[in-house]
């Protein structure tokens, strides 16, 4: 699909399918186009060229039928908060219009809310609210869920669980899940496939597993005489690979075993290392195949 506002291409070209049962993430920096992209997904606005099917219906010829397919959270969800998650539940079970009381207490039970269903939901944590979403999202039975920077605002345990409860519905409910998100540790965890977009276009599609295999890390050294470190890494990487930032950083694509070589030569060799960090394999690959664009 592609998207153009005034003589400006926001979207270029891009192709992906979201496969039943599979988390797929969705990444890009700032300005790349993932707002865009959902936007166009879910129909708010269409797109200037190309075809969105969701459940095999088009988006644009077919909305209705099209929507009937998708569940959508962008960001925190939208609740009432002096009402019970119930009656919120009710309320939107309404708007659908053929969602029994049965379906209710499925999704209930389906987010684990049993117990606290019937408190109002201005008591609720956000992790609790973003579970109250999702129930909501699921009421009408759809085959997409799209989820927005669902772990934003997250303490580190709300976003374990968080998720591993992703996990567990693409796993046992068959849903196609489709999650953008800047935490790509989180993406790493969470995705069976990753898409990258990058000034509107997709550069790269690939599934984590493949990510994982290749198991090459980005990693920094802080560390004196950075003359003495230098010559150390060039021992395994070569000359090109080490690149020195300011007077005592130095950086490297190593693999966990070729890390753990080099922090023992460099203590061997009498250096100082006052920090190692390591970033993901995705984080590495992001930086890689965007050129070092924020994400966001």
């Amino acid at each position: 699909m592609q998207k153009t506002i005034g003589k400006r291409t926001i979207i270029r070209n891009i192709t992906f399918d979201v496969h039943q049962g599979e988390v797929f993430g969705f990444l890009g920096p700032n300005g790349a186009g993932k707002t865009t992209t959902i936007r166009m997904i879910v129909g708010l606005i269409a797109p200037t060229a190309g075809r969105i099917y969701i459940g095999g219906h088009d988006v644009r010829t077919n909305f209705i039928e099209a929507m009937r397919n998708v569940g959508c959270i962008v960001e925190n969800p939208e609740l009432y908060k002096y009402m019970t998650g119930w009656q919120n539940l009710e309320h939107f079970a309404a708007m659908l219009g053929d969602v029994s009381h049965e379906r209710i207490h499925e999704v209930v039970q389906q987010v684990k809310m049993d117990a606290r269903i019937h408190d109002k939901v201005k008591t609720y944590s956000l992790g609790m609210r973003q579970r109250l979403g999702i129930a909501q999202a699921l009421l009408g039975r759809p085959k997409l869920l799209i989820l927005d920077e669902p772990t934003n605002g997250l303490d580190p345990a709300g976003i374990r669980e968080l998720r591993e409860f992703i996990r567990e519905l693409a796993a046992q409910e068959g849903l196609a899940v489709f999650v953008s998100s800047h935490m790509l540790a989180e993406v790493q965890m969470m995705c069976d496939r990753v898409a990258i977009l990058s000034g509107g276009e997709i550069v790269k599609v690939t599934s984590v597993e493949e990510i994982v295999a290749n198991g090459v890390n980005r990693v920094e050294w802080n560390v004196e005489p950075a003359d003495v470190a230098s010559a150390v890494l060039e021992q395994q990487v070569g000359a090109d690979g080490v690149k020195q930032i300011g007077t005592t950083k130095l950086v490297a694509s190593l693999t966990q075993d070729q890390t753990a070589v080099v922090n023992r030569k460099l203590i061997e060799a009498g250096c100082n290392i006052y920090s190692v960090t390591i970033q993901n394999q995705l984080e590495e690959l992001f930086l890689e195949i965007t050129g070092g664009e924020t994400i966001a």
